[in-house]
C-alpha cells in the first residue's frame, strides 16, 4: 500500500514538473535579449549631446561618457560623421538634485543627495534620417555627499550619474525585449 502511494506522489510530482517547465518555456517563447540592431548597422556617430537644462557643461561629460561606454559594449563601432551607418542623438532634457540624508542635529542641513540626468535619445540611419531606435525617457543617477559647499559637490556625482546615463543610452539603442 505504501509503495503504491509512493509511486502516485512520483508520478504527480512528475507531471506537475513538466507542466510548471513547458509553461515557463512557452512564456518566454517571444522574448530574445542581446543586440537588436539591424545587420547593416554596426557604426555610429556621436555628435556633442545637446545640453536643455540649466547644469553648464554637462553635455561635455555627458557625451565623453556615451562614447566610452559605446567602446566597452562593442555592439557598435564608433566612426566619423561622413563614414558611420548611424547617427546617436541625445538632448539632455533635466537635471536634478534632491537631498536624500539629512544632518541628524541640524535637520534643515543635507548631508547626502540624488542627481538625475534626464535625457531623450534616438539612433537615426545617416543616410536616411529614419529612426532605428529610441527613448525619450532615458535617465542617469548617482548618489553624493555634501563635502563643502553644493556646487562643488555635485562635481562629484556628475561622472557617475553620466556613467549610469552612458550604460542605460547603450541599453536603449541596443537591446530590446522583443
Amino acid at each position: 500500500m505504501h509503495k503504491l502511494i509512493r509511486i502516485a506522489a512520483l508520478r504527480s510530482a512528475h507531471v506537475t514538473a513538466l507542466i510548471v517547465g513547458s509553461l515557463l518555456l512557452t512564456s518566454c517563447a517571444g522574448y530574445q535579449l542581446g543586440s537588436m540592431l539591424p545587420p547593416d548597422i554596426e557604426t555610429v556617430f556621436v555628435p556633442t549631446f545637446v545640453n536643455d537644462t540649466e547644469e553648464p557643461l554637462l553635455e561635455v561629460e555627458t557625451t565623453r561618457r556615451a562614447i566610452s561606454y559605446i567602446q566597452r559594449d562593442g555592439s557598435l563601432r564608433i566612426a566619423s560623421e561622413n563614414t558611420a551607418d548611424s547617427i546617436l542623438l541625445v538632448t539632455l532634457t533635466d537635471f536634478e538634485i534632491a537631498a536624500i540624508a539629512y544632518d541628524r542635529t541640524r535637520r534643515a542641513a543635507a548631508e547626502e543627495y540624488r542627481m538625475f540626468i534626464r535625457a531623450s535619445v534616438q539612433l537615426v540611419r545617416r543616410t536616411t534620417g529614419t529612426v532605428i531606435a529610441e527613448d525619450p525617457h532615458v535617465v542617469g543617477e548617482s548618489t553624493f555627499l555634501l563635502v563643502g559647499d553644493l556646487t562643488s559637490a555635485k562635481l562629484t556625482g556628475i561622472p557617475d550619474a553620466a556613467e549610469d546615463l552612458a550604460q542605460r543610452i547603450v541599453s536603449a539603442i541596443v537591446e530590446a525585449w522583443l
